[in-house]
C-alpha cells in the first residue's frame, strides 16, 4: 500500500509464532501507515528496524517522521535507524543499507512498502506523475532488494514482502488507471522472478488487503467519512508478522491479508475494523464482484486465466424509474442537506430514460432535473440508468460500482463520498 498512511495502534491479538528478537528488519515508507505498523510490530519482540523514508521534516498535512517513528519503535521495545531515503535514489538506497549492516551487523528482512499512487486514467495521467509511480513502486522495489540481497543471502531468515497485488489482468484493473496498475504489478513481478531466482536462499512474497485500510492516503483519495469502510492498519502488520515466521520454502505467493490471518486461526476481524459490522470497500485487484470476470493466481507459478463470460441479457428497460427517483430526492431536499453538500453533481446515464441529470445542492433549497446544471459541476458519475436506480435505492453501493467499473467518477472524489452518505439517508424512501 501506500507511503502516505495514518497509523492507528494494534489491538488485535498476535499470532504466536517465531520472535523476531535481534533480527534486522529494512521497511520503506515506514515513517507513517502500513509501513511503521509493521516496524512497531516486529519492535515489539526486540527487533532493529531500519526506517527507510523520505520524510525528515514534519509534512503540514501528514503526521510522522522518520524520526518520530524511531521514537516510537524504541518506546515499543525494538532499536532503530532512521534514514533519510527516496527509492528513487539508487545512492541513498547503498547508503542507508551499509549504515544498516554497520550498526547492526546484516539484514534479515526487507519489506518494499514505499508506493506512489494517482488513480487517473491514461490521457489525465501527467507523465510526471506515471514517472513517479513507476520510478517508485517498480524500479524503487528493484533496486532496494537488489542492495539487499547480499546481505539477506548471509541470513537464516532472509525474507523480502512487496506491498503488492496479485497479478489479476482481468481489463477491469487496468481500464481505470493503466499506469498505476503497471507500476504496482511491476512489484509483483518483482515477487515472481527474485522468488524463483533466490529460491532456497530468500523468502519472496507479496502482501495484500483484502479489503480498504485506513490511512491518510485513503483520507485523501476517498475523503471524509471513508473510514468506517476501511480496516486498520493492524491487520497488515499481522499478516506481515505471520509470513516473517514461515520458513524460506515459503516464496512466491500473492497473499491476502485475511486468509493468512485466517490460517493462523484468527476468526474475530471486527477488532480490524475502524467501525465494526460496517459494510467493507474491497481493495484494488481483487475480483469480489467480477463482472467480464478473470481468475487471480494464488502462487507465483500461475498465470491468470482470461474468461469472456456468456453475455448476459441487458437490463430489462425502467420506464420513468430515473425521473421517478430524481421526483424523490427533490422532495427530500432541504436547506440543511444543500449547507452541509455544497456540490453540483452531473450524471451521465446510458438506457431507457438516461441521458443528462443533474442534482444541484448548492443552490438555495437544492434543485434536481434533465440535462446539465447552469454552473459547472464538482462531480461527474457516468452508470446506467438501472445501477442509477439500484444506488439511490442502497440496492447497490457507489464504492462497489465504482471499484467494479460500473460506475465513472471524474472531479473531486470527497464530493463523490458524500452523495453516497446523502444516498444513505434517503434510501427508506426510495
Amino acid at each position: 500500500m501506500e507511503e502516505n498512511y495514518l497509523m492507528i495502534m494494534s489491538i488485535a491479538p498476535r499470532p504466536a509464532g517465531t520472535k523476531l528478537a535481534g533480527c534486522t528488519v529494512f521497511i520503506t515508507g515506514a515513517s507513517r501507515g502500513i509501513g511503521k505498523a509493521i516496524a512497531l510490530k516486529a519492535a515489539k519482540d526486540g527487533a532493529n528496524i531500519v526506517i527507510a523514508a523520505k520524510t525528515a521534516q514534519a509534512h503540514p498535512k501528514l503526521a510522522g517522521t522518520i524520526y518520530t517513528a524511531a521514537e516510537e519503535i524504541k518506546a515499543a521495545g525494538g532499536k532503530a535507524l532512521p534514514c533519510v531515503v527516496d527509492v528513487r535514489d539508487e545512492q541513498q538506497i547503498s547508503s542507508a543499507v551499509e549504515k544498516a549492516v554497520e550498526k547492526f551487523g546484516g539484514i534479515d528482512i526487507l519489506v518494499n512498502n514505499a508506493s506512489a499512487i494517482s488513480l487517473t486514467n491514461t490521457l489525465e495521467t501527467p507523465t510526471k506523475k506515471v514517472d513517479l509511480m513507476m520510478n517508485i513502486n517498480t524500479r524503487g522495489t528493484y533496486l532496494t532488494s537488489k542492495a539487499c540481497i547480499p546481505y539477506l543471502k548471509k541470513s537464516k531468515i532472509a525474507h523480502i514482502l512487496n506491498l503488492s497485488p496479485p497479478l489479476n489482468l482481468n481489463p477491469l484493473w487496468f481500464k481505470q488507471h493503466c499506469a498505476y496498475t503497471i507500476a504496482k504489478y511491476g512489484m509483483s513481478m518483482c515477487v515472481l522472478g527474485m522468488a524463483e531466482e533466490f529460491k532456497g536462499e530468500i523468502a519472496v512474497n507479496a502482501l495484500w488487503p483484502k479489503t480498504a485500510i485506513y490511512t491518510a492516503a485513503m483520507d485523501m483519495l476517498g475523503g471524509s467519512g471513508i473510514e468506517s469502510q476501511c480496516r486498520k492498519v493492524d491487520i497488515m502488520a499481522d499478516a506481515a508478522y505471520c509470513i516473517f515466521k514461515k520458513p524460506k520454502s515459503f516464496t512466491g505467493n500473492f497473499i491476502i491479508d485475511e486468509n493468512i490471518l485466517k490460517e493462523e486461526g484468527i476468526k474475530n476481524f471486527d477488532v480490524y475494523a475502524v467501525t465494526p459490522g460496517h459494510p467493507l470497500l474491497p481493495d484494488f485487484f481483487l475480483d469480489e464482484q467480477p463482472v467480464t470476470v478473470t481468475k487471480e493466481p494464488a502462487t507465483h507459478g500461475a498465470l491468470p486465466e482470461l474468461k469472456e463470460k456468456e453475455a448476459q441479457p441487458p437490463p430489462k428497460p425502467r420506464s420513468g424509474a430515473v425521473e421517478g427517483t430524481f421526483r424523490i430526492v427533490k422532495d427530500s431536499l432541504s436547506d440543511d442537506i444543500v449547507k452541509a453538500t455544497q456540490a453540483i453533481y452531473q450524471f451521465e446515464l446510458s438506457g431507457e430514460d438516461g441521458g443528462t441529470w443533474f442534482l444541484d445542492l448548492k443552490s438555495k433549497g437544492g434543485n434536481v432535473g434533465h440535462g446539465e446544471p447552469s454552473d459547472r459541476a464538482d462531480v461527474v458519475m457516468s452508470m446506467s440508468t438501472d445501477d442509477f436506480v439500484k444506488m439511490f435505492s442502497g440496492k447497490l453501493k457507489p464504492t462497489i460500482a465504482f471499484m467494479s467499473g460500473r460506475l465513472k467518477i471524474k472531479g473531486n472524489m470527497a464530493l463523490a463520498i458524500k452523495l453516497e452518505k446523502l444516498m444513505n439517508q434517503m434510501n427508506a424512501r426510495l
